[in-house]
């Protein structure tokens, strides 16, 4: 600054930079302790998170702000593992039967799509399991419950 003639106070001002900001120096992390405490809470507990972790620390009297140990938590890498939840069959599974004839099981679904104006429609749609025909497709903006029995009571008829 001094090489330019000019003083830092002057410098500052120019640019608009307050002098604090330009003196001020950062304060060092003293997180060396606070790292090797969680790391060996999370390796003691392997199955806490942050927050449980957070709360170890406090009830040792260590007063730390909820976010610097999540902070260091996530720095360190001890993130939990999702688990993986165990899909079981609720009941054994029943094979059923191919149909033998035409109108012996029919197959129902709904479908969606929408219109070129961005309007939606659903259309009820049933399938014979043997031919493979398609007796009835119902479509509307709305299928009710009442308009879903009246197809298929058509139908049966």
């Amino acid at each position: 600054m001094t090489s330019l003639g000019r003083s830092i106070r002057k410098a500052c001002l120019l640019v608009g930079l307050p002098r604090a900001s330009y003196d001020y120096q950062p304060v060092t992390g003293h997180d060396d302790e606070l790292r090797e405490k969680i790391r060996e809470l999370a390796h003691q507990r392997r199955r806490f998170g942050c927050p449980r972790i957070h709360l170890l620390l406090r009830r040792e009297g260590l007063v730390v702000n909820h976010k610097r140990t999540e902070r260091i938590y996530r720095e360190e890498g001890l993130s939990l593992r999702k688990r993986k939840r165990k899909k079981t069959a609720v009941m054994a599974r029943v094979i059923l039967p191919v149909p033998g004839r035409p109108n012996e099981r029919w197959s129902m679904d709904f479908v969606t799509d929408s219109a070129v104006t961005g309007r939606r429609f659903r259309a009820l749609v049933i399938v014979d399991d043997y031919s493979r025909e398609c007796p009835a497709i119902e479509v509307d903006t709305s299928l009710g419950g009442r308009r879903v029995v009246g197809v298929l009571d058509r139908l049966a008829d």
